[in-house]
């Protein structure tokens, strides 16, 4: 990923994180958020977000399955500065329901324009997904090679 692609979506997530915190959800540290398969859900991240995990989350154990994150830790995440945007808005507060929603689809559009703007391939799939194929192929360190690499597939409405 270019040095500049990367400094707009670290920006993203500065202003994500303002705007989660405005919004004052309660974090009970339970962890639940990391335990996809217990808890019914799915982390669904797009391409450029994988980039950013990839390039400074901590090793993870190959294969990484659905079921939850390799990088909680104790309940806590090991990898919280480069997570993604599903990790940075999601919380279990049932008041916070519609208004993290709402800032997810704000800034997944903001993520779509980026990749846009830079010529990137959108890929939104979930997080395993990634995981794996990092891998499975060389990394990334440009657009051109990033748009050689296997295309996932999309969610639905993504």
């Amino acid at each position: 990923m270019p040095a500049e692609l990367r400094r707009h979506v670290l920006e993203l997530y500065q202003a994500v994180d303002r705007e989660v915190a405005a919004a004052g959800p309660a974090c009970i540290a339970s962890g639940r958020c990391c335990r996809f398969k217990e808890y019914g859900h799915v982390l669904f991240i797009s391409n450029l977000e994988a980039d950013v995990l990839l390039a400074s989350a901590p090793p993870f154990e190959q294969p990484v399955s659905a079921d939850f994150c390799p990088f909680q830790k104790e309940n806590l995440c090991a990898a919280r500065e480069p997570r993604p945007l599903g990790c940075r808005v999601y919380y279990c507060d049932p008041n916070y329901q519609e208004t993290g929603n709402r800032i997810t689809e704000k800034y997944l559009h903001r993520l779509k324009e980026l990749a846009q703007e830079n010529g990137v391939d959108w890929r939104y799939a979930p997080l395993h997904n990634f995981l794996n194929a990092a891998n499975r192929e060389p990394p990334a360190t440009d657009a051109r090679s990033m748009d050689r690499r296997t295309t996932l597939p999309l969610a639905p409405g993504r």
